[in-house]
Formats: structure tokens, sequence, C-alpha cells
């Protein structure tokens, strides 16, 4: 018996990065190429939230919103192919993310300077009411 399995198309990373505008809006989630520009307008962020992400990789803007199981269903009709698999490490993100804290020398301004403005600026309001009475 032979099998009805449709053929994967296949998107090249430069593919993809053509469809960056309203015009032709091409987004990447999780190695799945999407053509959302029917669904600009009807999008409920606005459109710019997509044209922001077309033409690159929207996994981490899609994930972080936290869509509907409705919004991942809908998402199956604008399905036009895979990212090449040649392409797939372009967006692979980072096992061990890096981290950057700020030291301590950042914060003086919080420290002392921001309250001592603060203090002059209540001493001298106060002297100015006080010395109209």
């Amino acid at each position: 018996m032979a099998e009805n399995k449709e053929e994967v198309k296949y998107y090249r990373l430069e593919e993809l990065k053509q469809h960056c505008n309203g015009n032709s809006a091409w987004i990447h989630i999780n190695n799945h190429i999407y053509d959302v520009t029917n669904f600009l307008d009807q999008h409920p962020g606005g459109e710019e939230v997509l044209i922001e992400q077309a033409g690159g990789d929207a996994t981490e803007a899609f994930e972080d919103v936290g869509h509907s199981k409705d919004a991942h269903e809908m998402k199956k009709q604008y399905l036009i192919g895979e990212l090449h698999p040649d392409d797939r490490d372009a967006f692979q993100t980072l096992k061990n993310p890096v981290v950057v804290t700020e030291t301590s020398e950042s914060s003086w301004w919080y420290g002392w300077i921001i309250p001592a403005i603060a203090g002059v600026t209540a001493a001298f309001w106060y002297r100015v009411f006080v010395a109209d009475q």
C-alpha cells in the first residue's frame, strides 16, 4: 500500500529573510515557516507585532505571550513548510544563557545622590513656606 504522505517544503534562511514586511510576512516558529501575511489585520495584538518578527525567528515571542490552544491550532493553517535543516543552527538558543549583573557602582545614584537632592529640595520648600508666615 502506498502512503499519501505530503512532501515537506523546505525554505532557506535567506528566503525567509526576504519576507519581512506587510506585503509578505513569513515567520519562523520552532523550525516551521508560516506565511502570516493574510493574518496581519486579524492578529489580536496588532499587525505591528507580526511585522516586527517577520523574516526572522518568532519562537520566543510566540511562546512568551502564552497563546491559547486556539491560537496554536490556528497557526496550522498558515504553515507553508519548514526551515531547511542546514539553516536551523542559526536560530538555536543558548544552552547556558549569559547573565549580566550590574555592579554596586552603577547604583550609587540611587544610594545617596537622588535622596540628597530630594532632601535639599524639601528643605528649600520648607524654608520658603516658613519664611512666608
